[in-house]
Parts: structure tokens; sequence; C-alpha cells
């Protein structure tokens, strides 16, 4: 490990860029998710996290495989689908010196882990929520996520009929101090969030729009391709080639832009997908104004990257519960545990 350190340079603490990787990825080469990855690398070293002071979180699905690939030092929890926020209650009651990171997908956050979601958000359990969203499930073949659009037709599944979740939406609605959304191949802008997102004392969600490049490339999905074009375009390549290999592909990567300003984003297969930054005259500050943008958005389909809502933190679960400055898991065990004494009279207080 030593000799590694030499290669390249080093931050605050000492260590290399290299140092804060995890293990080898198995998603689909050019999967929006790796690139998420590569920038939680960058933030780390960036700002010099200590890794043994970190807990990873996630449930099931492509999202949240990736914790396994990135800040390898650090501690881990793969919980059941949905119940992610269940386990990060959990945690970092038990040791608020943590720094959390949970990653999550639109099935898990939107679907199955929809409760778990919004009562963790309610309660300001604090921890940076990664949603990693494609509006498909990846894992099981691609069928329709409660993010995908309404009316979007993928060729195994039919024609969506229900509208979608707007998950940035209900982290606003459900009391989410801090919510934002991004373009995973707009790095620069990633890695901003990040690093407000890390510094945010709280639940800080960033919903992260993540193109699945197997299973929602259709030109009527606003999480992959410009639902704009007419012509049609091959639904799942995957078919045309053997099956359960999926061609290498670039990584979608675009460069920065001006707020405000609506651009088009060329995507692997020549379809485009539109981005719109939100403009100076948005104030995040207001819940209000917050929730009418993104209810505009959702009528002109339109994604909306940067900050979305910032509110002053307010106190957080173990706060709330008045918990003692020293975390839980570092108190010895005679302080945790009630005496004989003090149970009989509390229960005689009961009676």
């Amino acid at each position: 490990m030593a000799a590694n350190r030499t290669i390249g340079k080093i931050n605050a603490l000492g260590l290399t860029r290299e140092d804060y990787k995890g293990g080898k990825s198995t998603l689909c080469p050019g999967c929006g998710h790796d690139s998420i990855s590569n920038q939680i690398i960058s933030v780390a070293y960036d700002v010099g996290l200590k890794q043994e002071n970190v807990i990873k979180l996630s449930g099931i699905g492509c999202s949240s495989k990736t914790p396994a690939y990135f800040l390898g030092r650090s501690h881990a929890f793969n919980a059941i689908h949905g119940r992610m926020p269940s386990v990060a209650t959990g945690a970092t009651l038990a040791n608020h010196d943590l720094v959390a990171i949970g990653v999550s997908g639109d099935g898990d956050s939107g679907s199955i882990g929809f409760g778990q979601f919004k009562h963790l958000i309610r309660r300001n359990v604090p921890m940076v929520y990664i949603i990693e969203n494609n509006g498909v499930y990846g894992l099981t073949k691609g069928q329709f996520s409660a993010t995908a659009d309404a009316g979007q037709v993928l060729k195994y599944y039919g024609r969506n009929e229900l509208p979608p979740i707007d998950l940035a939406l209900e982290a606003i609605i459900g009391g989410a101090t801090f919510v934002a959304r991004s373009f995973s191949g707009h790095a620069e802008q990633v890695r901003s969030l990040l690093k407000a997102a890390l510094a945010h004392r709280g639940t800080a969600v960033i919903d992260i729009i993540s193109p699945c490049v197997t299973f929602n490339n259709t030109p009527t999905s606003s999480k992959s391709y410009d639902y704009g074009k007419a012509h049609e375009i091959a639904l799942h390549e995957i078919e045309l080639i053997p099956e359960g290999f999926v061609p290498e592909r670039e990584e979608i990567n675009i460069q920065d832009y001006e707020e405000g300003q609506i651009i088009e984003v060329e995507m692997h297969d020549g379809s485009y997908i539109r981005l719109k930054k939100v403009g100076p005259d948005h104030d995040p500050r207001s819940r209000v104004q917050a929730m009418e943008l993104l209810e505009k958005a959702g009528t002109e389909q339109l994604f909306l990257t940067g900050l979305l809502y910032y509110e002053e933190p307010r106190p957080t679960l173990g706060e709330t519960l008045n918990l003692t400055d020293t975390p839980l898991a570092h108190l010895p065990e005679h302080k945790l545990r009630p005496s004989k004494e003090a149970l009989d009279k509390l229960m005689q207080g009961l009676m």
C-alpha cells in the first residue's frame, strides 16, 4: 500500500485517489451508476474523508450493488429490498459520528421501500441519500419502475399507464432539508452536489438520473433518450448479440452549461436527452417554489438539475431523541443496561 501511495497526488490524509476505490464493477459497461461511483471516489479523495468513519448502505437492485465499488476501507451493509432506511436509522442512532452514505434506486426507494424512504426523511436521519434513477428494474430485465414515464412503451412490457413518482418532489413534501437532482454524465455538478450534501446536517437527498444502457433505451423515456424523436430505436440491443453480453460503450459526459439553458445531450445511439439547469431566478430556500418548479418540469418533460431545495438544518433524529453526546456504540455496558433497581422503579411507576 505504501508503494501505491507514491503514485499520483496525495490528499490531506496522505492517500491517493486509488486508495478510495472499491472492487471491480460488475455492472454493464457504460452504466451511469459507475459514473456516480467514480464521483463519490473523487469527492472522498478531495475532501480527505476518513473511510473508517464512513458507513455505506444499500438495499437491492443494480444501484444497491455500487457501494462495493467505492471506499473499500469503509463499513458497509447491504440490506434487503427497500429496507436500507431502517438500517441507516439504527446505525446512525447507535453511532452519530459515522458519515452515512446510502445508495438506492427508483425501485428500492420508489416502490417497495417508499414508506421507509418517506419516514427516514420525516425523521431527518443524518445521511447522504443517493437515488440512482433509471426508470427500470434492471436486475429483473427491465420492467417499468415507479419513476417510468406515463405512456412509455417497452417491447416486452407494453405501455405504462401509470403516472411517474417524482422522488425529488416527494423528498421536499416529506420534509427533507436538502434536495437536489443531477445527471450521471454531468460529473462536475454531481461532485459539487455530493460535497454540499456531505457538509449538510440532516437528510440530504440527491436524485441522479442514471441512464440504463441495456433496458431503458426507448425514445419515449425521459430517463434515457430523447422522447421527442419521431423514429424508432431498438429497445433491447442485447437481443441482437449473444445473450448476456452487453457491448462496450463510452460513458456519457457533458460539458458545463449556463444556468437556465436547455441543452440536448447526444446519447449512445444518436438520440438525445434534454436537460435544464435550475436558473438564477429560482430560490432554493422556498419549498413552494421548488414544488412548483418540479410540477412544471413534469409537465414539460424536462430534467431540472442542481440544488432544488435547501432549508436551514432542523434537529436530526438523534437530537430529537436527546441522545448523549457520546455515541451509544462507545458507551460502556453499565451505562447502557439499567440496573435492577432502576427497572423496578420504572415498573412501579407504570402500575
